[in-house]
């Protein structure tokens, strides 16, 4: 037991830990709905977009989050306003922005004179140097992003797996999904700490990717991927500190490595499984 509370003796990995168990939870919850409507492309695009805002914010310096969060929001509102205003394919929406935000990420960070650590570590994550502050705000972001969730959890429900039977029923079902745009957004800001812009959508996905090869059921299906994100998270926490390596990279080979161990071994939705199982609502 020594190994497991020797860190806890450390303000720095108590702050981590409750952060790792957040943003495990918060991504998990969200990555439910990313998977199922099959927003994993967005999701890698979203977080890339939000490493301009990152940069524009450390040079005028004001918080990370709220750059982060104004570049990931916009960039996630404008591939949903195109992809439904024209008759472009969303991955080409998708594509485009993607590889423009981040470009000009790049280009703002180049033009910082000397090298930027604090920076660099946005792109690779580092949440064992969080701090208090970083926490807090964390906390907070993160509780209203689950309140949202829990509050319309039926209106998300409806139009993530019968969008023409809620828009029939009454439902504003381009606002929902708006919504969820901007939701997907902001667990990406959360997320960016932990895991780092470049690995961040494997935090979105890879939890409820293992669990929907395990059930069918969507409450089931949120609960495991609540699981095997906040498992993962901790678990590569406690490898990245006694391993003296990369916080991010270790959640994300934690979670990798879950789901490669269900995929292999589980008969219902793995390699050995002959029809893909389709979640059903609860």
């Amino acid at each position: 037991m020594e190994f497991l509370l020797e860190p806890l003796s450390y303000p720095f990995f108590v702050r981590a830990l409750v952060a790792a168990v957040l943003v495990g939870t918060v991504c998990s919850v969200v990555g439910t709905y990313v998977v199922l409507r099959g927003l994993a492309f967005i999701g890698d695009a979203i977080g890339h977009a939000a490493f301009p805002g990152v940069v524009i914010a450390f040079m005028l310096q004001v918080p990370f989050y709220l750059g982060a969060a104004v570049a990931a929001i916009s960039t996630a509102l404008a591939i949903g306003f195109v992809t439904r205003r024209t008759t472009l394919r969303p991955d080409t929406t998708i594509g485009v922005l993607f590889a423009g935000t981040f470009a000009l990420g790049i280009f703002l960070f180049s033009a910082i004179e000397g090298y930027v650590a604090d920076l660099f570590s946005f792109l690779v994550g580092n949440i064992l140097f969080i701090s208090f502050a970083d926490l807090v705000g964390l906390l907070i972001l993160g509780g209203l992003i689950l309140a949202a969730v829990a509050l319309l959890w039926k209106e998300l429900l409806y139009s993530t797996f019968d969008p023409l039977g809620a828009a029939a029923s009454g439902l504003p079902v381009a606002r929902l999904e708006y919504l969820l745009l901007i939701l997907v957004a902001l667990t990406i800001v959360v997320s960016v700490q932990a895991v780092g812009i470049i690995l961040v959508v494997a935090m979105l996905v890879t939890p409820a990717a293992t669990a929907q090869l395990l059930t069918a059921r969507f409450a089931r299906l949120m609960g495991l991927a609540v699981a095997f994100g906040v498992g993962g998270a901790v678990v590569g926490l406690y490898l990245s500190y006694w391993l003296d390596v990369a916080s991010g990279a270790s959640i994300v080979l934690v979670e990798t490595a879950l789901f490669v161990l269900v995929l292999a071994f589980n008969s219902r939705g793995g390699l050995l499984r002959r029809r893909p199982v389709v979640a059903t609502p609860a």
